[in-house]
């Protein structure tokens, strides 16, 4: 076993303290000089806490979660984590006056070793503190093992610490720590006994999760579920519940059911970039076109200033407009138009635009052009003005497919899903939810010519000229696109109901009109569209299998 460096003295430590009060700095400052602490520095915004990190390597960072109005504290504490500034052997406490529960799944997201609420009383700094320290002394063995992977020597030296009543202060951490190493190791069984053991012995949310955790990976589902249920009843419980559920589900390829995890995930802590560009994934996977712009807005919100942020998400907010005005018609297609204008306004703002970025707008503005009929225009833009030799990453591609699918160039459209396969690489459970889209995707593109916006047109036309089973298929085919849009819906029951006047309807059409039913039963509907859909299900004598539909 390799020899484990000794952790420093309390007078070795170099500590960082980062918040925009002078008087949380004096507190600090006078409180750890008392325990014997000499090297305590002071920035008072972001910018100035990276310039120390560069020049410094410190082994606690205090950080105020309201920094300044340069970077809050989430977005610089993953900046200080991407740099390498903060890495495992450091200590993290976060400050805050705030307690929401928002801001507190946000910051246990991020795993700090404490969180310290405002206004700070010098003996709690401290207590605190030396508590910290000590942790970091007394469970350095474990920690270093846990550091290095080391997964069954970090069980070793932990379960020797539980024998030694001088760490018993510290004997729920190593308990943890064990507990945590056997789900690394993927002893599954090994590890649903011992969090079951400990259940007995701590309410803890930890202990909980972790048993959950080895439920579902032995894939025990009734009993996790019932674990699950009472998960979701608690604060300290439900966030980390949904997250949990998420990842299941997704390997599970239930995208659907994973999709609506997600969903409450974000809405309890909706600053974490990655769980949103799940989101995004998951929505797009889902056909959900208003899911997919609330994901993409908040990706672009909430990454100003920090690490994440780039061109390319006010892109991505452009393109998933773009993405929803090709499903809606009328007003709403205007509207959403004129969003993206302003938006492209923004983007594009200043005297130089990078040649990359030219390449992608001229690929937007294709589609405008698309969208507003002028196809031929949108065409001659791609042919004559498209620079094949630029880089393209995998949303770009995924844009310019759209593009010749809109303007029926099929060929070209094709030969751009094997570009993006190409760009997924690992097997991560993002690259495994947009390789499940993009197989919906190339089924889609290959027999579907139209977008949902000209089927919507060419059924109502149809339908207007007495066209009624080419109607019906232009609705099949346009509810494939968009499985969650009730005008869609509605139409085709409409339709329905004219071909069983005639004929009864086959089972195909039959489970057409009970999807539609279905997916309506589930939506708010204004009092002019209720009563049609009522009137349609009772036609069809659909109205004891549909449930009756909310009004707005």
């Amino acid at each position: 076993m390799d020899k484990i460096p000794l952790p420093k003295a309390i007078d070795e430590l170099k500590v960082l303290v980062v918040d925009n009060q002078a008087l949380i700095h004096d507190l600090i400052k006078s409180a750890l000089l008392e325990l014997g602490v000499k090297q305590v520095s002071s920035a008072q915004n972001a910018f100035h806490a990276v310039r120390l990190c560069q020049k410094d390597t410190f082994d606690v960072v205090l950080l105020a979660f309201n920094v300044s109005s340069d970077k809050d504290g989430f977005h610089l504490f993953e900046e200080l984590k991407h740099n390498n500034y903060i890495g495992d052997k450091s200590t993290v406490v976060f400050l805050s006056a705030e307690t929401s529960m928002e801001l507190v799944n946000c910051i246990i997201e991020l795993q700090p070793d404490d969180f310290w609420v405002k206004p700070l009383d010098a003996s709690r700094v401290q207590q605190r503190f030396n508590y910290l320290v000590n942790i970091r002394r007394k469970l350095h063995k474990v920690m270093h093992c846990m550091d290095n992977s080391d997964y069954a020597a970090a069980i070793y030296h932990a379960e020797r610490g539980l024998k030694d009543e001088g760490v018993a202060e510290y004997h729920p951490r190593l308990k943890r720590m064990i507990g945590e190493c056997l789900i690394h190791l993927r002893d599954y069984a090994t590890a649903e006994r011992y969090f079951s053991r400990l259940k007995e012995e701590y309410d803890h949310a930890w202990v909980h999760i972790g048993l959950a955790k080895t439920l579902f990976r032995q894939d025990k589902v009734d009993e996790a579920e019932l674990l699950i249920e009472d998960l979701l009843q608690r604060n300290d419980t439900r966030f980390l519940t949904y997250d949990l559920l998420a990842q299941y589900y997704i390997s599970k390829e239930q995208f659907d059911v994973a999709y609506e995890q997600v969903k409450a995930a974000s809405k309890l802590a909706p600053r974490n970039i990655e769980r949103n560009k799940k989101l995004w994934d998951l929505a797009r996977l889902n056909r959900d076109k208003y899911g997919q712009l609330s994901a993409v807005q908040n990706m672009a919100k909430f990454a100003r200033n920090s690490i994440h942020d780039s061109p390319e998400l006010g892109l991505n907010v452009v393109r998933t407009m773009i993405d929803l005005a090709a499903t809606v018609s009328g007003s709403e297609s205007e509207k959403l138009l004129r969003q993206v204008t302003r938006e492209i306004e923004g983007l594009t703002r200043g005297d130089f635009v990078e040649p990359a970025l030219a390449n992608k707008m001229l690929v937007i503005k294709a589609r405008i052009e698309s969208l507003k009929n002028n196809k031929r225009d949108a065409e001659k833009l791609l042919k004559e003005n498209l620079q094949a030799d630029a880089a393209m990453n995998l949303e770009d591609n995924l844009d310019l497919m759209k593009a010749y699918h809109e303007l029926g160039m099929k060929e070209d459209c094709l030969a751009i899903l094997d570009t993006l396969r190409a760009q997924l690489a690992g097997d991560t459970l993002a690259s495994q939810v947009v390789d499940e889209y993009l197989k919906r995707e190339e089924i889609e593109r290959r027999e579907i010519k139209f977008t949902t916006k000209e089927l919507k047109e060419m059924a109502a036309v149809n339908y207007r000229e007495n066209r009624i089973f080419p109607a019906y298929n232009n609705l099949c085919q346009a509810m494939i696109l968009s499985p969650h849009d009730k005008s869609i819906a509605l139409s085709l029951l409409k339709v329905l109901v004219q071909i069983n006047k005639n004929e009864p309807l086959s089972d195909s059409q039959h489970e057409m009109a009970m999807n539609a039913a279905d997916m309506l039963s589930n939506s708010s509907l204004p009092a002019n569209q209720q009563q049609k859909c009522d009137e349609y299900l009772s036609a069809l004598s659909l109205n004891e299998a549909a449930v009756h539909v909310t009004p707005e």
